[in-house]
């Protein structure tokens, strides 16, 4: 039998006194218990949460629509960019209702179906939801918590965090939410979620904070997990923080049934936040771009390429933009954006995201054993994805054939590049085969990628990479980085040459 004692504060003297009497009493009963150190005092629950929401209902909304088109009141993404990514795993099932386009014309029309919920954040009528509430909708109808109903227009949305602002006109001031720190916010601490599940208005639900940094779909999630009760009908409501503050906007929930089990992820106000002051301010998002494909560094790359750290986001390619302009090269590892470190790919396309467009940021490179700091001056990720920029390809060399790592190599002729579909000018050497037991299929080298370089040299026939190889045992490294381009895109793969 497990127990946890639930006891008062004492003082030091008494506390100390009483701690190993109850302890062996307990032991003699066959007891387990865990007590509390000294030191830390556990939080406990208010007896009540009722002055809390009293005073933030008047921020909160219930959101109907009429539409065109079906629409179905579902937690999750409506927008085609945001296809449900768990198929074909245990949790295609959990997601179904949430990403599942393929059968929208076949759903039955809801002309005026309360759907969704949201939150007042000006006193002159913006709203925040979640885009997939409001998606294709005609008429979009906001009812507040003292009964008074408008309708309202949208200003933006973002497909990217389905985030969407909508704006009612209104004669007097609004009560408006405020967001909070969602990066303060601890594991555990208790949150408020208040919308209109099921079509239920204004109920509230109550839970603690059972997971951070949650990330689901995009580039850009960063979610709060949560216990508290959300449902249909929650999406686009506020999860509040016990001091009144917004900290996430909940947007989809894991469940084999539809209805919650525990399992609610709220977009958390940090990446909220900048998304709506761009939508209020352009009606769009400015994203910040810094123009560099990027990959993660695993253990093998950091020890081919000399990092103290497995940290970092190395470059794979710079095609023309503001990365190319400053100076960063492909092979390089971004140690640092803007004085802040960089721990993974992740982190760095958030920082960049949410910064200014035409800003200058001193950016710290790993390059030869070197760090080096250079200054980018951040383009618009919106105008680089409408120009479609992408990497530049490669160059030619006599054929030749070898085996290295596992590989079937050759060097590139212009009948292999005509039979991988290659430019004329593109140069490296080509995979002709994988061993499927050795590493380098494992780590996803399939026959018609091309290495153009290992060991941050160019290679232009078998010969070259093993030579590559052997200079990078030489060295005593265990690793060594190779440069793998596929359809137009190119990756660093890191692959062990000790036993080789």
């Amino acid at each position: 039998m497990i127990t946890r004692l639930q006891r008062k504060t004492y003082g030091p003297t008494l506390q100390e006194g009483i701690r190993p009497i109850v302890a062996s009493g307990l032991a003699a009963l066959g007891l387990i218990f865990f007590l509390v150190p000294g030191d830390v005092q556990a939080r406990t629950s208010p007896d009540s949460f009722a002055d809390l929401v009293e005073a933030l209902s008047p921020s909160v909304v219930s959101i109907s629509v009429a539409a065109a088109v079906p629409i179905v009141d579902r937690p999750g993404f409506g927008s085609p960019e945001r296809q449900n990514p768990f198929k074909g795993t245990p949790f295609e099932d959990m997601f179904r209702d949430f990403f599942d386009n393929e059968n929208r014309e076949n759903r039955p029309r809801q002309p005026n179906s309360a759907i969704g919920s949201g939150f007042v954040v000006s006193e002159d009528g913006h709203i925040v939801t979640n885009g997939h509430v409001i998606e294709q909708a005609d008429v979009i109808t906001v009812e507040f918590h003292d009964g008074f109903r408008t309708e309202a227009a949208v200003v933006g949305s973002d497909p990217k965090t389905d985030i969407a602002l909508i704006k009612v006109d209104v004669d007097e001031p609004l009560v408006p939410a405020t967001f909070g720190n969602s990066d303060m916010s601890r594991v555990g601490d208790w949150v408020l979620a208040i919308g209109n599940p099921l079509g239920q208005q204004f109920s509230v639900s109550a839970g603690i904070i059972s997971a951070r940094g949650r990330t689901l779909v995009g580039a850009y999630d960063d979610y709060i997990q949560t216990d508290a009760a959300i449902n249909r009908g929650n999406s686009g409501g506020p999860l509040f923080n016990l001091t009144g503050e917004v900290i996430g906007v909940n947007t989809i929930i894991m469940s084999p049934t539809g209805g919650s089990v525990g399992l609610g992820f709220a977009m958390s106000s940090n990446v909220v936040a900048p998304v709506i002051e761009q939508l209020m301010d352009y009606g769009e998002t400015r994203r910040g771009w810094l123009g560099v494909v990027i990959q993660d560094v695993d253990t093998q790359i950091s020890e081919a390429l000399g990092l103290e750290d497995v940290a970092g986001a190395l470059v794979s390619d710079v095609p023309e933009g503001p990365a190319m302009d400053a100076g960063i090269e492909s092979g390089d590892v971004i140690l640092a954006f803007d004085g802040t470190d960089v721990d993974d790919t992740r982190s760095l396309i958030q920082r960049v995201g949410r910064s200014e467009i035409g800003k200058s940021v001193p950016v710290t490179v790993f390059r030869d054993g070197k760090t080096m700091t250079l200054s980018v001056v951040l383009g618009r990720r919106e105008d680089a994805e409408r120009d479609q920029l992408v990497p530049a390809a490669y160059g030619t060399e006599e054929p030749a054939t070898g085996t290295v790592l596992g590989m079937e190599l050759s060097a590139l002729d212009d009948t292999l590049r005509e039979t991988l579909g290659l430019d004329l000018e593109q140069e490296g050497v080509a995979i002709t085969g994988v061993d499927p037991e050795g590493e380098a299929f494992s780590k996803g080298l399939r026959e018609g990628d091309l290495i153009a370089e290992v060991g941050q040299t160019a290679v232009r026939s078998p010969k070259d990479v093993s030579e590559q190889i052997d200079i990078s045992r030489d060295a005593g490294q265990r690793s060594v980085l190779m440069l793998v381009l596929r359809e137009g895109t190119q990756r660093y793969i890191g692959l062990s040459i000790e036993d080789e």
